[in-house]
C-alpha cells in the first residue's frame, strides 16, 4: 500500500499533454491555447461613443445649464455601424447612438439625459435631419467618448499559450475576428464497469442484480473536467470479456475501470492487467478508495493510461478526483489541477479507530461569522452514494488520527461550494506543506464565498 503523493506521482508520470487541434472558439471552451492570440487591428478601430446622445464640440455647451440651456442645431443622426458624412461647425450637433463613430469636428457626447430630447423631427420625405437640441449641461472634452484602440492596439498580444480558454476568452477571440484557434486536444476517456451484477439503466430489474451508477457518475466527472467520456458499457466477470472490452477501450487515450481489483475469487481487472499490460500499484493509502490499479496497455506504438478503480460506488468517485482528475487536467495541457483546502470546524465527532489510511469523509462546508463549518452527510459507508451527492467537500483526517471531536478545526479538500463558485480550474503555483499534492490550504478568513 503506497500513500497518495507517491500513486499521484507515479501516474502523472505516464501522463502527458495531448496533440493541438484547430476548432471554432465556442467548441473550445475549457480548453488551452496552444497558440500566442495577437490582434491585427485596434480594437475600437474608431473613436466612437459610450452612450446614446449627442455629439458635440464640449465648448458649444460651455456653462450649460437647466436654468440656461445652450441651443445647438441638430444637423444629422448616426447609428453604430455608419459613419456620419460631414463634420461638425461650431453650435451644431449629431444625435448618436451607442457605439457610432465620434462624427469629424466632435470631441464630447452628451447623453439624451442631459438634453431636452426628444427634439422635434422634421416633416416625413424632408431631405435632411434638422431642428435644435437643448443641453441642460456642460460637456467637458472627452466626455462618454471610447477611444481608438482603448482595449486592443494592433499588434499587441492578447492571449498567451496555455491559457485556459474561460467565456471570456472566446469573445475577445471573436473580436479579434477569428473563426479558428489552436487548441490542446480533449483526452477521450473509455468508462468501462465491470461486474455480473450489474445492469445498464432502463432495464428491467432482475433479482440481485443492481442498475450501474459507476459508470455514470464516473463518465459525468470526466465530462465535468474536460474529457470526452467513452462508455464501454459492462463487462461480465471472465477475462474474455473483459480482455475483450479492454481491448476495444484502448483506442481511447485513457481507460478508466471501475470494480475487479480487490482480492475476491471474480475480481478479475488486477490479472487481466498483469498479463495484458504493465502495473504500477495495486492499493493506496486512503478511506474510501484503497483497491485502486494503475497501470498502462501499449498498442500501435502508443502508451495507454489505466486507472482501475474500486467497485463501491463512492470510492470510486473519490479515487477518480484524486487521480483522474489530475491526469485527464495534465493531459489537457492544464498548468494546475489544485483544488482549495480550508480549516473548517467540524460539527460532528469523525473516528477512524485502528486504521493507517488517510480518511476522506464525506461533508457538506458552509461558511458562518467568517468560519467554515464541516458537518457529515450521513452515514460514511463507501456504497452510499447519496452521501456523495449531500457533499462539497472531502474531510482530510490523517491515518494518525483516531478521532476529531466536535468543535476541533479540521481540512477540507473543497470539491466545490455550496454557494455555487465552481473551483474546478482553480489553480496556485505556491509551494508549501499541504495536505494532499495539488491542493492549498485557505484559512477562515483568506477567501470569501
Amino acid at each position: 500500500m503506497i500513500s497518495i503523493e507517491e500513486a499521484l506521482q507515479q501516474l502523472l508520470a505516464h501522463v502527458q499533454a495531448l496533440p493541438e487541434e484547430t476548432k471554432h472558439p465556442l467548441q473550445a471552451l475549457g480548453q488551452v491555447l496552444a497558440e500566442d492570440v495577437a490582434a491585427d487591428f485596434d480594437i475600437p478601430p474608431l473613436d466612437n461613443t459610450a452612450m446614446d446622445g449627442y455629439a458635440v464640440r464640449a465648448e458649444d455647451t460651455a456653462g450649460a445649464a437647466e436654468a440656461s440651456p445652450r441651443e445647438l442645431s441638430v444637423i444629422g443622426e448616426v447609428a453604430a455601424g455608419y459613419v456620419f458624412e460631414g463634420a461638425l461647425a461650431p453650435g451644431t450637433a449629431v444625435r448618436i447612438m451607442t457605439g457610432a463613430p465620434i462624427p469629424e469636428g466632435a470631441d464630447a457626447v452628451v447623453p439624451f439625459e442631459e438634453t431636452d430630447e426628444p427634439f422635434t423631427r422634421p416633416p416625413e420625405g424632408a431631405r435632411s435631419l434638422s431642428g435644435t437640441v437643448h443641453v441642460l449641461k456642460e460637456a467637458v472634452t472627452g466626455a462618454n467618448v471610447r477611444r481608438a484602440g482603448e482595449d486592443v492596439r494592433a499588434g499587441d498580444g492578447v492571449l498567451q499559450r496555455g491559457t485556459v480558454l474561460r467565456p471570456q476568452e472566446i469573445g475577445v477571440i471573436a473580436s479579434l475576428g477569428r473563426n479558428e484557434v489552436r487548441v490542446i486536444r480533449r483526452p477521450v476517456v473509455a468508462v468501462l464497469s465491470t461486474g455480473d451484477e450489474l445492469l445498464e439503466p432502463g432495464q428491467p430489474r432482475q433479482g440481485a442484480r443492481i442498475y450501474d451508477a459507476n459508470a455514470y457518475s464516473v463518465a459525468a466527472q470526466v465530462r465535468r473536467f474536460g474529457g470526452e467520456p467513452l462508455l464501454l458499457g459492462i463487462a461480465p466477470d471472465t477475462v474474455e470479456a473483459l480482455t475483450a472490452k479492454i481491448q476495444e477501450g484502448l483506442a481511447a487515450d485513457m481507460l478508466i475501470t471501475s470494480a475487479g481489483v480487490s482480492k475476491g475469487d471474480y475480481d478479475v481487472v488486477k490479472d487481466v492487467l498483469a498479463k495484458e499490460g504493465e502495473v504500477a500499484f495495486w492499493t493506496v493509502a486512503m478511506k474510501p478508495g484503497k483497491p485502486l490499479a494503475f497501470g498502462t496497455f501499449e498498442r500501435d506504438g502508443r502508451r495507454i493510461p489505466h486507472i482501475g478503480l474500486p467497485g463501491n460506488p463512492v470510492s470510486s468517485m473519490v479515487a477518480f478526483e484524486l487521480f483522474g482528475r489530475p491526469a485527464i487536467m495534465k493531459m489537457m495541457g492544464k498548468r494546475g489541477w489544485l483544488r482549495p483546502v480550508v480549516r473548517a470546524i467540524t460539527t460532528d465527532r469523525i473516528t477512524n479507530v485502528d486504521d493507517p489510511r488517510l480518511f476522506l469523509a464525506r461533508c457538506s462546508v458552509t461558511r458562518r461569522d467568517g468560519r467554515y463549518y464541516a458537518s457529515l452527510t450521513g452515514s460514511q459507508g463507501s456504497g452510499i452514494l447519496t452521501s456523495m451527492a449531500k457533499a462539497n467537500g472531502l474531510t482530510l483526517i490523517p491515518a494518525e488520527v483516531d478521532a476529531v471531536e466536535e468543535g476541533e478545526e479540521i481540512d477540507v479538500l473543497m470539491l466545490d461550494w455550496s454557494l455555487g463558485d465552481e473551483w474546478g480550474s482553480w489553480t496556485d503555483d505556491s509551494e508549501g506543506d499541504t495536505p494532499l499534492p495539488g491542493t492549498t490550504v485557505i484559512g477562515p478568513a483568506d477567501r470569501s464565498v
